[in-house]
């Protein structure tokens, strides 16, 4: 039955969406995703390229006990169809997860009816529409009694579409609304409506005459929020016969070595309404399907509401919010080094990858995984910003970025017939402010010279994107720390240099080191390759290829098995990051709006795929760019005069002297 039920389930990227009906599923079509009638459950399916999965359940306040419950056994059914892999959610009319919210870009609109009238003629219904950061429509009855002057309604009529704005809403609340408005047109109607902005006592007769006399209006009622982040870790085990829940830890943060891999476990956030369930690779497999289970279970045992949502996930596919409730939680794939960078908009959303010096061109998974416009085959031009004006840089060096200078990469490709351009702006983090902001005039006037037809991409030094690494025709992309490549303008290179096999050039220290990866060693006398434990094959590669460009002959170091001479070159032995789970991490940003209406301060984080229309103007709003202590980008350091990279090295009391002589 689950092969036809599921048939073709997570087979593509993308959002599925069915309707509960009789333990049966039936697809929801595309142009009506992120509507739900409040009498109804669904399942709903996130695929990813990776791919991974998110599975969802969810109930309107109306569904029956029997579609409830159905929802629930289907989604398990999914689960195993998927061979255990998705993380699972439970969804409720209103209570909706951020993760379910981010699917659907115009807002969730509730429908009070299954009956779906094709005839746009009759279509009479009024939504009311609210949420700043989640946007939720509800229908309501349509009469006056409904409005109030503090928020945003639709008035759906059909064929004719209004957007009626409370006298007290805000410039946000309507734009939200006009994006639903206009999703309606475009995915119900497929264009063949006209939207309709009004105001508060400015209504049209059409829509006096179909919502009969004017009632009260009562003002809008700001709902408080109280933020409830207390929670219990327990251990789930049917090892007596039955399940049990046992008591692991009374209070967070948890720390992540108290869940084994051996059991399952149930994370309670009851107080916000939350449970997780946590399955550990290795548990039994009656304790992994049991899981959901549990969890209702878990509910009804300590009197939760019965619209508590329940998160299922596989070791591996945490969420950030169970993730939150550990002390220093470390995923498989994480690293203490440097930061991501993110762009919106025209800007190419090209994701940092770990630097694979053979397979970044051909490898097309990897290259969908990580957003590679293309395999870098194309043609490259490359110009250092010198003054105010651009340099053609000699071909033989390109690959070769000094950390002095700020360059442009103009880079054409063919895409479906047409040529394509992408011009990245590399800029230096040694580089003069005056170069800085012509490498950007630059950068627009390259831009205009090619019709504007170009994509810009600014790239700071640190943080090049995988398909800017992959230009160079097969050989690794060098950044040196300092300096120049301009003619009668190069510094003299260091007696000691050390570089980190990403490629930079790095500070000549032993805590520089990373058990994950490959550095080159540069000294007067001889060319070291150092090997950590953790690094892979590829970087050695690329580390023969720096060691050539340095010259001399290399010798190859193993990691705890360094000669003296090296260490000595490095001024000695220091602690550096040894730990083999540490790589890089994909981390996407977060933004937060902040409030404090109740009398403190909530931070509430807004749906990913966050655009400039989500910044409020009447709000404070947090971006999390995932940037750590040094590793902190030029806009930011662009505030603080006379920034030093080495102030947290040096001696407490050295940095109070200093400020003292200011």
């Amino acid at each position: 039955m689950a092969d036809r039920v599921f048939k073709g389930a997570g087979e593509k990227p993308g959002l599925q969406v069915w309707r509960v009906e009789k333990m049966s599923l039936t697809p929801v079509s595309k142009a009506h995703h992120g509507n739900f009638f409040t009498g109804d459950a669904y399942i709903v399916l996130h695929t990813t390229s990776a791919p991974s999965y998110n599975v969802h359940s969810w109930a309107g306040s109306e569904a029956s006990q029997d579609e409830r419950g159905a929802a629930a056994i289907l989604m398990m059914q999914l689960d195993d169809y998927l061979k255990g892999r998705p993380r699972q959610f439970t969804e409720f009319q209103n209570e909706e997860s951020i993760t379910f919210t981010t699917y659907f870009k115009s807002g969730i609109t509730y429908k009070v009816s299954a009956h779906v009238d094709t005839n746009k003629e009759n279509i009479k219904r009024l939504i009311h529409v609210k949420g700043r950061i989640i946007v939720r429509g509800t229908e309501v009855p349509l009469t006056w009694e409904s409005f109030n002057s503090g928020d945003c309604f639709i008035i759906d009529l059909g064929e004719n579409i209004y957007h009626w704005s409370g006298r007290e809403s805000n410039r946000f609340e309507r734009l939200k609304t006009t994006v639903l408005a206009m999703d309606i047109r475009d995915s119900e109607r497929k264009g063949r409506a006209e939207v309709h902005m009004i105001e508060e006592d400015k209504e049209p007769d059409e829509v006096i005459s179909v919502n009969l006399p004017p009632g009260s209006q009562d003002s809008d009622v700001c709902v408080s929020k109280k933020a409830k982040s207390e929670a219990s870790l327990y251990m789930i085990s049917n090892a007596a016969g039955s399940m049990k829940a046992t008591r692991v830890a009374e209070k967070n943060p948890f720390k992540q070595d108290m869940l084994s891999p051996n059991e399952c476990y149930i994370l309670d956030n009851g107080g916000n309404r939350k449970i997780f369930v946590w399955k550990g690779p290795k548990a039994n497999s009656e304790e992994r399907k049991a899981a959901m289970l549990a969890a209702q279970q878990f509910i009804k045992d300590h009197n939760y509401p019965s619209n508590t949502q329940i998160q299922i996930m596989p070791a591996g596919a945490e969420t950030t919010l169970f993730k939150d409730f550990f002390y220093n939680w470390l995923d498989k794939d994480e690293t203490v080094g440097l930061g991501q960078a993110y762009a919106i908009g025209k800007i190419a959303q090209i994701q940092k990858v770990p630097f694979d010096a053979s397979g970044l061109h051909n490898n097309k998974a990897m290259a969908a995984q990580h957003g590679m416009v293309d395999d870098g085959s194309g043609n490259v031009q490359i110009w250092r910003v010198e003054g105010g004006d651009k340099v053609p840089v000699d071909a033989e060096t390109y690959g070769q970025f000094y950390g002095g200078d700020c360059y442009l990469v103009l880079y054409s490709y063919n895409c479906g017939g047409r040529t394509k351009h992408i011009i990245y702006t590399w800029q230096g983090k040694k580089c003069s402010k005056d170069e800085l902001g012509a490498s950007a005039i630059l950068t627009v006037a390259l831009d205009d010279s090619m019709g504007g037809v170009a994509t810009q991409v600014r790239v700071t030094q640190g943080k090049e994107p995988a398909h800017l690494v992959s230009l160079f025709k097969g050989n690794p992309m060098v950044v040196y720390l300092g300096g120049t490549s301009r003619s009668g303008g190069q510094t003299a290179a260091g007696k000691v240099r050390l570089f980190h096999i990403r490629l930079n050039s790095t500070k000549p220290t032993a805590s520089s080191l990373n058990t994950n990866d490959v550095f080159v060693l540069k000294t007067p006398d001889a060319v070291y390759l150092w090997r950590g434990v953790g690094a892979a094959e590829e970087e050695m590669v690329a580390a023969n290829y720096m060691a050539s460009l340095l010259g001399g002959t290399a010798t190859e170091v193993m990691e705890k098995r360094e000669p003296d001479s090296f260490w000595a070159a490095l001024g000695g032995k220091k602690e550096y990051q040894t730990s083999k789970t540490l790589q890089n991490a994909m981390r996407p940003p977060r933004l937060f709006v902040c409030s404090n209406k109740t009398g403190r301060l909530i931070a509430e984080e807004m749906p990913r795929d966050f655009s400039q229309v989500d910044l409020a103007t009447d709000d404070i709003m947090i971006l999390d760019a995932w940037d750590q202590q040094g590793e902190e980008p030029l806009s930011f350091i662009g505030w603080f005069h006379g920034w030093d990279d080495d102030m947290w090295d040096k001696d407490p009391m050295e940095i109070i002297n200093m400020f003292k002589c200011h």
